[in-house]
């Protein structure tokens, strides 16, 4: 990424959406589930303070932040609920404002970080850009379980640009993280933003193809919604198989979303 900047200023505004939206809840509403099982509002907000404040140890104090790996290492099935629950113990305002301090010192530190650093995380090192890229991604798709749970649809934006990257940049993680052998071929995607704008990623000619629009390829990589419920297509056997088990984060597989009308 050329400039850097452009992602921090989308995951600061990003961030800003979804404060909007939690802002004013009743303590009620603060505890509504979400689709995330187990996890309320308040949950979903906590993690993204628990994760942003991992993320500034990560840059601000590596040798702080591998401790905080090991741990997570040594527990990986209950280390991040685990982490969610202490902000949930919070009363909302207190949470929030947590949120809002991390946040901003998160954003402060990464725009201050020296060209080319790198920084540890849960995967690889990562850049600065990759780092707010992540976070980007994780304040959309956390986001998108907190308006689900409040009944608010969003308006998607440009900046999803960003989560479909890490998606499409996670595609041989995808395989491993399931034990499949990973395609030797390069995939096209092709996706319509929410500006009209078509994002391409790898060649023309590919055999294997994924085409969709943005807003249903971020809910599938995130795994917001089950597959047969977005309109994302795919060519060829291998492309078929990475839309049935895509992710853009980080760890273990995950459980997905059943389909919408699904019993359960």
């Amino acid at each position: 990424m050329s400039d850097p900047t452009l992602v921090f200023d989308d995951l600061r505004a990003e961030s800003d959406e979804l404060d909007r939206l939690v802002a004013g809840l009743s303590p009620g509403q603060w505890g509504r589930p979400t689709p995330a099982p187990g996890w309320s509002v308040a949950h979903q907000i906590a993690h993204l303070a628990w994760t942003d404040r991992s993320a500034l140890l990560a840059v601000t104090d590596p040798e702080g932040f591998q401790a905080l790996a090991e741990e997570a290492l040594a527990d990986p099935g209950t280390f991040v609920d685990r982490g969610a629950e202490e902000g949930v113990r919070l009363p909302p305002g207190e949470l929030s404002a947590r949120w809002r301090q991390g946040r901003a010192a998160l954003d402060r530190a990464l725009r201050a970080a020296p060209p080319g650093s790198r920084f540890p995380w849960y995967g690889p090192p990562m850049s600065a850009a990759s780092m707010a890229t992540g976070r980007l991604m994780e304040t959309w798709a956390h986001g998108q379980d907190v308006a689900d749970a409040l009944g608010v649809v969003r308006t998607p934006t440009d900046r999803l640009r960003h989560v479909v990257r890490i998606g499409v940049r996670a595609r041989d993680f995808a395989f491993g993280a399931h034990g499949l052998p990973v395609p030797e071929e390069e995939f096209r995607v092709e996706v319509r933003g929410p500006s009209g704008e078509l994002w391409t990623y790898g060649p023309e000619d590919a055999r294997q193809r994924v085409t969709g629009p943005a807003l249903d390829f971020c809910l599938l990589v995130t795994q917001r919604a089950h597959r047969a419920d977005l309109a994302v297509r795919a060519e060829g056997p291998d492309a078929d198989r990475w839309l049935d088990i895509a992710q853009a984060f980080a760890g273990p597989p995950g459980a997905g979303r059943a389909p919408e009308g699904a019993a359960g």
